[in-house]
């Protein structure tokens, strides 16, 4: 039975493996659209479409995807999300917050933002920007617009060499 289920997931690595190497994202009438196949398989789907996929809605939240520039809007004050999360509030200037400073639920959240929202290898032990601003939205029951925050992190992948496979 174990070598069964081995020998499936090896094969649904390969799959996802295939999907990201011919993947393609294309602008096409002020929509991103994701082009790629799998055992001679088109596959092509847009935000709304992988919104429908995953039976979520497609259309709200933010879908901010930044790495190391880190601006104030509406939604997203940088100072107060550090010190929130680095429970500290001497805390004079908006930085990355470390996994040490956050409290255990902090952590938890850290953690699902890494592997679900946008997976990354590496610097698990450090927030990102992108990590607070998702932290926080989900922490104050605002909306993150998973899907078009996937293919943002989806188009960054297939931009850099040495990145693990998300999703």
């Amino acid at each position: 039975m174990g070598k069964i289920v081995q020998e499936e997931r090896a094969e649904h690595i390969d799959a996802v493996k295939e999907f990201f190497a011919r993947l393609t994202l294309i602008h096409y009438k002020k929509k991103e659209v994701a082009r790629s196949s799998v055992r001679a398989v088109e596959i092509e789907f847009d935000q709304l479409r992988l919104a429908s996929i995953l039976g979520i809605p497609g259309n709200n939240g933010i879908c901010e995807y930044i790495k190391d520039v880190w601006e104030e809007s509406k939604y997203t004050k940088p100072l107060e999300i550090t010190r929130k999360f680095a429970n500290d509030n001497t805390i004079m200037e908006a930085r990355r917050v470390r996994s040490v400073e956050m409290k255990l639920f902090q952590r938890f959240m850290h953690f699902l933002v890494l592997k679900n929202v946008v997976p990354r290898f590496g610097k698990r032990d450090t927030t990102s920007y992108m990590d607070l601003i998702y932290m926080d939205h989900i922490v104050s029951r605002r909306l993150v617009n998973l899907p078009r925050v996937m293919m943002r992190h989806m188009s960054y992948v297939i931009s850099v060499k040495d990145h693990e496979l998300p999703y």
